[in-house]
């Protein structure tokens, strides 16, 4: 008789289920399979999602360094040192004239322009290698220091566009032969472009500047989170404290949820026929691309405020009324402020939308030509996105590098405002 002891598996049954089962054997070689299995799923899985943030960072990364490659050129300018001789030029024109407003248009009457012309010739035998507005900046020269108009002086004076572009390296072969005999006789520069930082647009590629758009966009987005965020936080308070269960309650919530996924452009018709057609605002103000991309962010922020709202804990409340509070207090001193950072997310997100579009802009006439930036609310002015879009449509190439350049403007502003709405809800974010 073998001495071997078989061991055997104990039996489980229950009293509603008389069969007996026997415990799952993880050592047999099915089960291990079908383990090795799992485990096999799990490290595909994992893989794959480490797949897609890479690939999501390439993407990012790929975008961030073309910007930057072809937008960094914009924010500087090839320049030429001119010599100027206002004692030969005589122009008529006098030190006192300076000091009043009429300088500008004394100096142009006066042929200022002729003059920088006929010393960029004289010098280098073509007027044509200076910008349209190289003059200007002798202009503003000659107002700051009045002296000059009596003595010769040499100006680090903007190239003109083709000779830009060669210096950076995309120009013909013919601005770049006229680039290198410059550059042999020493009088080439390249320098920072505060043009296109304080400017506005305009049509000459070496006079662009970013200002004018960039403070369209600014007071368009003043106006934006002046009227959505509160109306939108208050809304998404009644909706969630106040508000009667009921079908009106329900179409009202239904119809919140739709025109959040409603096409920017719509917005836009909207605006176009309300606020200027009905109410007859001005056109291409900041003040109407504010009302129209506020009617656009405003549903983001309530269905991001209601759900924050939901999400306080109904301890909260209990507490507050528990030691006397009165159901406004509760809500504006005890669940807004915990609701906060969830409604700031609400709104970052529907600002960073509402920064970037183009359409609706486009329909209310924020595409004119706007060559200075605007004074107010109510003055003509475009803004960054559209700019751009502007931008990108002209045909000479020294627009391409501006396009990006104005594009890492945008990118830089969208930081700068989700950081300080991701600081605000940082600083207000409670800890449970």
């Amino acid at each position: 008789m073998s001495n071997t002891l078989v061991a055997q598996t104990p039996v489980v049954g229950t009293a509603h289920d008389p069969v007996a089962r026997v415990p799952t054997d993880w050592s047999t070689t099915s089960m291990q399979r079908r383990i090795r299995r799992r485990y096999a799923a799990e490290r595909r899985f994992r893989l794959m999602g480490l797949a897609a943030v890479v690939m999501s960072a390439g993407f990012l990364a790929f975008l961030l360094v073309t910007m930057l490659m072809q937008g960094l050129g914009g924010f500087t300018e090839t320049r030429i040192a001119v010599p100027i001789d206002f004692g030969a030029a005589r122009l008529a024109v006098t030190p006192a004239q300076m000091e009043g407003r009429g300088a500008d248009l004394a100096l142009a009457g006066a042929g200022l322009k002729g003059t920088v012309d006929t010393a960029a010739a004289r010098a280098f035998g073509d007027a044509t290698i200076l910008s349209d507005g190289a003059w200007l900046r002798v202009r503003d020269a000659v107002k700051a220091d009045p002296s000059l108009l009596s003595r010769r002086a040499t100006f680090e004076l903007p190239a003109a566009s083709g000779l830009d572009v060669a210096a950076k390296g995309q120009g013909t072969a013919a601005a770049e032969g006229t680039l290198a005999a410059l550059r042999q006789r020493g009088v080439v520069s390249r320098g920072l472009n505060r043009g296109f930082l304080m400017g506005a647009d305009a049509t000459d590629p070496t006079r662009v500047g970013i200002w004018g758009a960039f403070k369209g966009s600014l007071l368009t987005m003043l106006v934006t989170l002046a009227l959505a965020f509160p109306i939108g936080v208050l809304s998404a308070l009644y909706l969630e404290e106040y508000a009667p269960r009921n079908r009106w309650t329900d179409l009202i919530e239904v119809s919140i949820n739709n025109l959040a996924a409603v096409p920017s452009i719509i917005f836009g018709l909207l605006g176009l026929a309300v606020f200027l057609g009905t109410f007859g605002m001005p056109r291409s103000a900041p003040i109407v691309g504010g009302l129209t991309l506020a009617l656009m962010t405003m549903p983001v922020i309530v269905i991001a405020g209601r759900n924050a709202i939901k999400a306080v804990p109904p301890s909260i409340r209990d507490a507050a009324l528990g030691i006397g509070a009165s159901p406004i207090q509760v809500v504006f001193h005890h669940v807004l402020p915990l609701a906060l950072p969830g409604i700031l997310t609400g709104t970052i997100i529907g600002m960073a939308r509402a920064l970037g579009e183009t359409a609706p802009l486009l329909m209310i006439g924020m595409r004119a030509f706007i060559a200075a930036p605007p004074t107010g609310l109510s003055s003509p002015a475009t803004a960054l996105p559209v700019q751009i879009f502007l931008w990108s449509d002209q045909v000479d190439r020294g627009f391409v590098e501006k396009t990006s350049a104005a594009i890492i403007v945008l990118l830089v502003f969208l930081l700068a405002m989700n950081g300080f709405a991701i600081y605000l809800r940082n600083r207000f974010e409670t800890r449970w």
